[in-house]
């Protein structure tokens, strides 16, 4: 079992950081539909000024740019809202949002465009033709075209020019009982804003919570079932 495989509860900086349990695959074994696996963000823990996960994804996926911030690739961005009526403003981090029902997966001519078992949303780059109809189906603006020629590539994360790209929920980790890196970042360089784990699990701290409090999905009305929740929007 690995350092944070195991449930944790962290004293640092006065919060209380929470990393929740993961239970790695076993050599060989495919993803199950018996886990869904999704995230909880509190919003009122995550400061606009805040970019610990957002840095934490480019450097765990060997992401660079080219400082053209419209058309780098990016699988985690900040978006910062304001309700007009009442002032109140939130920071939300936005990344594939993994949904059941993926926009992506039903435009995509090659089959590129695939939801795991466990309900991972992934881009085969091997078959990928860049066509980038799925970024086109995606109402979040959650996927990225590869420009130019990559490097400093992560074994995990075969990239190519020409492809289209996004968040893997670091599934890389996941099969390895590990979090997401951005939520183990947040819980240690931030304040815990991230709850990663298994939404099929009701004994799991994210079930739990989603079942106890009240939460939010972007765009739910589009019936997409995506496996991000927010709380405080």
């Amino acid at each position: 079992m690995t350092e944070l495989s195991r449930r944790q509860v962290i004293l640092a900086s006065g919060a209380v950081l929470i990393a929740a349990p993961v239970q790695a695959r076993a050599p060989g074994e495919p993803a199950s539909a018996r886990s869904r696996w999704g995230l909880l963000i509190d919003t009122g823990k995550c400061s606009a000024e805040c970019n610990v996960c957002v840095e934490t994804c480019k450097a765990e996926m060997g992401l660079s740019g080219h400082d053209r911030p419209l058309t780098d690739a990016q699988y985690l961005r900040k978006v910062n809202v304001r309700d007009p009526a009442t002032g109140a403003a939130h920071s939300v981090p936005v990344m594939c949002q993994h949904c059941a029902k993926p926009a992506c997966v039903d435009v995509c001519p090659t089959g590129a465009s695939m939801k795991r078992a466990d309900g991972i949303v992934l881009v085969d780059r091997h078959i990928c033709i860049g066509c980038r109809y799925c970024m086109m189906a995606c109402p979040y603006k959650a996927r990225s075209f590869a420009h130019e020629d990559q490097t400093g590539q992560q074994p995990y994360l075969p990239r190519g020019k020409g492809t289209v790209e996004g968040c893997t929920l670091c599934v890389h980790r996941i099969d390895e009982g590990r979090p997401p890196a951005c939520v183990e970042a947040c819980a240690a360089k931030a304040r815990g804003a991230m709850l990663f784990g298994d939404l099929n699990d009701p004994k799991s701290d994210i079930a739990q919570r989603v079942a106890r409090e009240a939460t939010s999905r972007i765009r739910a009305d589009l019936g997409l079932e995506p496996a991000i929740r927010y709380q405080g929007i």
